[in-house]
């Protein structure tokens, strides 16, 4: 808990609100990989055919196979990207690591929306942003919220996905 502090609100925060990072692209989507990831959300019984079925998914009004819409193409990289040291050692600051008030950091939910659904052969791009954070007091003191937004879309510009997670440091 952060106590004996003015604010949580670090230099940093400002300076990143709004301004989207560096783009990250995922490899093709496949059917195998949608099908492995409708077998698995759906352990246990049959998955719907709109994800495993070509002949029946040529018949919806998708005219073919769509991924579930929690599927994340990101889900399995070759390499995982790797933070600069800067980004860590800021990270760790934020957090309390280094100096300062010893923080506590719990999840405090998402709400994804959705556009069209990913298909085989959809490269999606990835981008994330600060998109806001404030700052008040709660039962545990001083509680500061940040609000992290991260967009999708294909190869044609279409939204796929929007996810806004929130962190909660206290």
């Amino acid at each position: 808990m952060a106590t004996g502090v003015d604010t949580l609100v670090t230099p940093d925060l400002p300076a990143r609100k709004g301004k989207w990072g560096e783009e990250r692209h995922s490899p093709p989507i496949s059917e195998s990989d949608i099908r492995k990831w409708a077998i698995a959300t759906y352990w246990g019984q049959e998955p719907p055919k709109i994800y495993w079925d070509a002949d029946y998914a040529k018949t919806t009004k998708w005219g073919g196979i769509i991924a579930p819409a929690d599927f994340n193409p990101f889900a399995w990289p070759v390499r995982r990207p790797q933070m600069n040291p800067a980004a860590i050692a800021a990270a760790r600051a934020n957090a309390g690591a280094s100096t300062g008030p010893r923080l506590t950091n719990i999840n405090g939910g998402q709400v994804d929306t959705y556009g069209v659904p990913m298909r085989p052969g959809d490269v999606i791009t990835a981008k994330s942003r600060l998109q806001d954070f404030n700052e008040r007091q709660g039962k545990f003191g001083l509680m500061l919220y940040i609000f992290n937004e991260t967009e999708w879309t294909n190869q044609k510009g279409e939204f796929v996905r929007r996810r806004i997670a929130t962190s909660i440091r206290y």
